[in-house]
């Protein structure tokens, strides 16, 4: 019986070793992507990307405590309007502070053309409301397609403004298998 009990003990422990040792044999990548994202903001009429889904605080930036915005910005692969669409930047921003200084975005990269065509990234984070040129970071937690497994970053950075318009650079940082 003692003898029965130590080799299945070994067994499973050989099997938990092959298994670990298996693991390590999948080679991480890593890669660094870098699109615009083009916005025509709040308030700029019937071509807005962005709308307002509540509006429960006057806010010209749509982070007011309890609002929710969605959007359905163009990635393109420069900050000129005329560069070519690589996807679409889909989903919602809630104002989550009181200060009504930030909010809490859920997004997917839906990738349209290119290489990544039909991929996409899973993101979240934070949005400050804060001045062009400052940098903020969101995290990457999934992907689909050419991103499955997806993990990293997104810094983004508002680089051009108008009344009508906001272009951002984002530069995502990824690994995965």
């Amino acid at each position: 019986m003692a003898s029965s009990a130590s080799s299945s003990i070994l067994l499973l422990f050989a099997l938990f070793a092959a298994v670990a040792t298996a693991s390590h044999h999948h080679h991480t990548r890593y890669m660094h992507l870098r699109f615009y994202n083009h916005e025509r903001i709040l308030g700029s009429g019937p071509n807005a990307t962005v709308v307002y889904a509540v509006e429960r605080t006057i806010s010209s930036t749509g982070a007011g405590f309890g609002n929710i915005i969605v959007y359905d910005n163009l990635l393109r692969a420069g900050v000129e309007t005329d560069s070519p669409i690589v996807g679409r930047n889909q989903g919602m921003g809630v104002g989550s502070s009181l200060a009504q200084n930030s909010g809490l975005t859920n997004f997917q990269l839906v990738f349209t053309a290119g290489e990544y065509n039909g991929s996409s990234l899973a993101l979240q984070g934070l949005f400050p409301v804060a001045p062009l040129g400052t940098v903020f970071e969101r995290a990457i937690t999934g992907g689909t397609g050419k991103f499955r497994l997806a993990r990293g970053y997104l810094l983004t950075v508002e680089v051009r403004s108008t009344n009508t318009t906001l272009t951002g650079q984002l530069d995502a940082y990824i690994t995965f298998r």
